[in-house]
Formats: structure tokens, C-alpha cells, sequence
């Protein structure tokens, strides 16, 4: 299907390699935006797998249990390698664990250390010479334990094939980063809206790194307060106090995309909440979403989501 983001990737492998005591809360904020990702772009790019050193059942720090298959040589390989693990991170040290965990690092791409999990790979020498962090409240015996590594204090560092993360809320914003690198920045703001959406910004955060341009989220607000009764770009451009080729000029800059095509895009998000999430008719939807008609929204929506609103009803069961 047709998607005016970059090109999306077709599947991007997650082996997620979790030691008990490891955090729910990290894990959650890790799989959850990855998850929306695939029901945002109705692709399953993000494929994972919950796996530990023995297989079976591992406890989280807060008594959760997680079924998880055992690491082989079927299943190690991946794109990414995301080791997990919380208090006690230190007595999994031993030297049977690390040297298993060499093992299935070397069948990875890239090496993520969520929350304490760099303790694991900078123990098992994944991460000499590299910029690492960790969770603040080990920060200072991490850098003393492993002088080999270039220790920083961050929320997360991200190094070539190394990335390490500082903890469960931080684990959140490593991932909305790695979904804009992978299949661009509207995705990465759709993900964060879902999660982080507030009625007076658009995605929470008005001083948002990724966008630049105050311009751009100011108009991101309009195109949503703007859903039934859309505004034309040159008009919209006017009330922003701008001209519609800046407009242009830096929603391409921003997202890569002109305002046009973003706005479209984020109308056809609304009918496809609407159809998942409400009774509403095919009709009312096409009004709510600022369609003349039916058959033009339908149209629209297969071109970018690959399927109807009817049929995406009839799946959704709603």
C-alpha cells in the first residue's frame, strides 16, 4: 500500500532476553509503542519474542510471570537483542550466565541494555569501548566496575550497534526514537499521540527534539482540532501567521512530507478510531472526519490502509 512516510521496513526481528527479577514496567514501555507501531501502519514490522537462558516461567520484580521460550539456535537470531533484567542484576553475573549470553549476542545485529540489562552486557564484554548508561541509582558502581566502558549519564545512549538505556520510562522514549529511524518521523508521532496526547498539544511535549519547527506542531493542533471541518493548507498557514510555502517548506524539512498529505493522513487515523472504537455508521464516520462522501473516504482509506472501513469493522468486531 501506498504511505506517504518513508519506506517502511518489511520486518524488524526483537529478542527480548529476560533474567528474573527483571522490570514489567521497562518491559511494557518497550513492546507497547512497538505494538502500536504495527497497528498504525497495519503492517506487523515489529515481530518479537520473550525468551530466557532455560525457557518457562520468569518472575518480574513485582511477582509477574512471564512465559518465555529458551534460547537456541533457531530463535537467537535477530535485529535487535534486548536484555532486561532489574535488582539483582549483579548475582547474574556468574560465569555459566555470561558465557551463554555471549553466545546469543553474537547472533544479534544490535545490542540494547534495558535498565539494568547493560550491568549484563558490559559483564559479558559487549560494551568495551563503548558510550553506555544505566539506571541512575547504579550509575556510580557501573562506572567503577567497568572501566572499559565509556560510562555516561543519559536517559539513553545509543552507540553504533550498542544502545543502552537508563530505565523504564527512558525505555519508552528509546523506542518511539527507534520507530521514527525505522519508519520515519509521522509514525514516531502517531506512536507518541496515542500514548502521550493531551487536548492543548498535539503530542505532549511542545519542545519536542524530533520536530524543530514550533510552526509544524502548531499546525499539527489545528489539524486536529480541524477533523470534521478541514481547513484549506493556505488558510491554515494564515491563522498560523505564516505563508503556505514556509508551511510547506517546513513540514518537509520536519516530517518529510508536505502539510496536505499529513493532514489527510491524520483524518483517515480518526475514521480508522472511529470505525475500531464506536457504533458510529459508515456515514456519520464520513461526516465526523470532514468527508463529502462515503465512497471518497473508502477510497482514501484503502489507498493507505490496505483494507475498507467496513472490513476493518467486521475484524475489529466493533
Amino acid at each position: 500500500m501506498r504511505k506517504w512516510t518513508k519506506k517502511l521496513p518489511d520486518a524488524i526481528r526483537i529478542n527480548v532476553l529476560l533474567f528474573d527479577g527483571f522490570s514489567n514496567h521497562c518491559l511494557a514501555n518497550t513492546l507497547e509503542p512497538y505494538r502500536a507501531a504495527n497497528t498504525i501502519t497495519g503492517r506487523h514490522i515489529y515481530q518479537w519474542r520473550l525468551m530466557s537462558l532455560e525457557g518457562g516461567l520468569v518472575r518480574s520484580s513485582s511477582g509477574m510471570l512471564v512465559q518465555t521460550v529458551a534460547e537456541t539456535a533457531e530463535h537467537a537470531a535477530c535485529d535487535f537483542l534486548m536484555v532486561t533484567s532489574s535488582y539483582g542484576h549483579q548475582k547474574l553475573s556468574d560465569s555459566r550466565k555470561l558465557s551463554k549470553l555471549r553466545g546469543i549476542c553474537a547472533k544479534a545485529k544490535c545490542l540494547v541494555g534495558l535498565d539494568t540489562g547493560a550491568w549484563l552486557l558490559a559483564a559479558a564484554g559487549q560494551l568495551n569501548g563503548r558510550k553506555a548508561t544505566i539506571h541512575g541509582d547504579v550509575f556510580d558502581s557501573f562506572a567503577e566496575t567497568f572501566v572499559q566502558v565509556d560510562a555516561r549519564k543519559g536517559r539513553y545512549i545509543i552507540d553504533g550497534d550498542r544502545i543502552t538505556c537508563g530505565g523504564a520510562m527512558a525505555s519508552f522514549d528509546l523506542a518511539l526514537n527507534l520507530i521514527g529511524d525505522q519508519c520515519g518521523e509521522a509514525v514516531r508521532l502517531d506512536v507518541a499521540a496515542l500514548f502521550l496526547h493531551e487536548t492543548s498539544q498535539p503530542f505532549g511535549d511542545m519542545e519536542n527534539k524530533s520536530i524543530r519547527s514550533k510552526l509544524v506542531l502548531r499546525a499539527l493542533v489545528l489539524m486536529d482540532q480541524n477533523i470534521e471541518e478541514p481547513i484549506a493548507i493556505p488558510d491554515m498557514a494564515a491563522r498560523l501567521g505564516s505563508s503556505a510555502k514556509n508551511l510547506h517548506r517546513r513540514f518537509v524539512d520536519n516530517l518529510g512530507t508536505t502539510p496536505g498529505k499529513v493532514y489527510r493522513y491524520r483524518r483517515l487515523v480518526a475514521v480508522r478510531s472511529l470505525v475500531e472504537n464506536t457504533n458510529l455508521s459508515i456515514a456519520e464516520i464520513t461526516t465526523r472526519c470532514g468527508y463529502e462522501n462515503a465512497s471518497s473516504m473508502t477510497r482514501a482509506f484503502k489507498q493507505q490502509f490496505g483494507t475498507t472501513p467496513i472490513a476493518l469493522r467486521i475484524v475489529s468486531g466493533s
